[in-house]
């Protein structure tokens, strides 16, 4: 198998673990996120027993057991990508019926890997396989559709075409949609068009619907990586929100790697499309130089566009420097401050928690310092949960206030349940509903919603 599996089946363990877990258990498996944070940390191909392990470079795993007995998780997953790689179909298949007996995070890792490979050399057989899999089967087979496109593109587009109904819930997220969210349509364009950006785009533009848009934007988004300019030239043959998107995905891209370019080019686009490509080129500039963007960010009018670059810098601000990121947040007065106030507060929190209180007990009245207090709340989980109550109660609007005052008795409950019992029995804060709930341990989120749940 290609050495840059790795990275390709890390994205999809991220995507699917939590559904596939929720489609088998019901709920999450901490050894599962472990599994899919330990390979997305994989940058470089690792084998057992190099001289990085101190081992002997001879050394041979012989099957799945053993393999999943080896200390490391990255020798593990480099231990099973050498073992299915040097497989045929009917082998593949063979241990495909294996996987239902493992653990269940050793089951998602071996499970991607296994059809990530048997995708590659027979496709249409692991699909099959997957159609006796159950829930299982619609979490692996965005891997085989990806794997399938990496080095046939052309058969697979075909397949999903004459198939359209078979990748309709593909990876059980949103109807059809990737490791990334990506529609099938867009999984197979991406990676045709890492082979052959022309007949990409080509066959992108035979599409319908969503289908098409998502196509394309996977095209141009290729093309964008290594030529922007040509990007550019093909972007503007399209029309409407498909055009809107790809001068959005381009400057991106553009910007990433020499963004004066970029700013000077975003400048020449149709005025419906400019505040769209300069918040994707200012969200790409925060990246590396957040000051840099931030000072830009006035190039761009009120407006959803604005909102989301000032969020994106904001968060990649308050991982140098929170302070000066919650300040600059605070100038800006946008019409919905509170995707960039969670974006700092929640990592200032983890930093400096007293810093990030202080702030915080600064700020007046209003939206701004509702979202950072409770956002504070749900964060700070060392926080003493009496005075994480106090603090809640500050918050003006009636339901964030309930919600935070909720999490933190709920952790008092768990501390100290007569105290917090007290609390909640003598508050005049909460409804009598939303004391019940939480005496009887339902927990007072009404609705699972974290901070910004208003509804909007």
């Amino acid at each position: 198998m290609k050495n840059t599996a790795t990275i390709g089946i890390a994205a999809m363990l991220v995507g699917a673990a939590g559904g596939y877990l929720a489609g088998k258990s019901g709920a999450p498996d901490n050894d599962a996120t472990a599994s899919a944070d330990a390979i997305i940390e994989t940058k470089t191909r690792v084998r057992p027993g190099n001289s990085a392990a101190g081992g002997s470079a001879k050394q041979r795993v012989r099957n799945l057991d053993e393999i999943l007995r080896e200390p490391g998780q990255l020798a593990r997953m480099q231990s099973l990508m050498d073992l299915y790689a040097g497989m045929d179909a009917s082998q593949l298949e063979a241990e495909a019926a294996k996987l239902d007996s493992l653990p269940m995070a050793q089951r998602i890792m071996a499970s991607f890997l296994l059809f990530g490979r048997w995708a590659e050399i027979d496709p249409q057989g692991a699909l099959a396989h997957s159609n006796t899999m159950g829930m299982g089967g619609m979490f692996v087979r965005p891997t085989i559709l990806q794997s399938w496109a990496s080095v046939d593109p052309e058969n697979a587009a075909k397949y999903f075409s004459e198939n359209p109904r078979e990748f309709a819930m593909m990876g059980g997220f949103g109807g059809g949609r990737g490791p990334g969210g990506e529609s099938g349509a867009s999984v197979i364009a991406a990676e045709w068009a890492k082979l052959d950006p022309d007949a990409a785009l080509a066959w992108a533009n035979t599409l319908d619907g969503r289908d098409k848009s998502s196509a394309l934007n996977s095209v141009i988004s290729e093309i964008a990586s290594s030529d922007p300019s040509k990007a550019a030239q093909v972007a503007a043959t399209m029309s409407g929100d498909d055009q809107v998107r790809a001068y959005g995905e381009i400057a991106s891209k553009w910007a990433s790697s020499d963004f004066s370019a970029a700013e000077a080019w975003i400048q020449s686009l149709p005025a419906d499309a400019r505040d769209r490509a300069m918040s994707e080129a200012l969200q790409s500039l925060a990246a590396t130089d957040p000051e840099g963007a931030a000072a830009k960010l006035a190039n761009i009018p009120a407006g959803n566009d604005r909102d989301r670059a000032l969020s994106d810098i904001a968060g990649a601000w308050a991982r140098t420097d929170p302070a000066s990121a919650a300040a600059w947040v605070a100038q800006q007065n946008p019409e919905d401050p509170d995707d960039a106030v969670r974006s700092v507060v929640s990592t200032w929190a983890n930093q400096d928690s007293a810093a990030t209180l202080n702030w915080i007990n600064s700020q007046p009245q209003g939206e701004l310092r509702d979202e950072a207090t409770q956002t504070f709340i749900w964060s700070n989980r060392t926080a003493d949960p009496q005075q994480s109550i106090q603090l809640a109660e500050s918050i003006s609007d009636d339901r964030s206030r309930e919600r935070s005052i909720g999490i933190a008795a709920m952790r008092w409950m768990r501390e100290d349940r007569e105290a917090a019992t007290n609390y909640i029995q003598e508050s005049t804060t909460l409804s009598d509903e939303a004391k019940q709930r939480l005496i009887e341990g339902r927990g007072g989120n009404r609705g699972g919603r974290g901070p910004g749940g208003r509804g909007r």
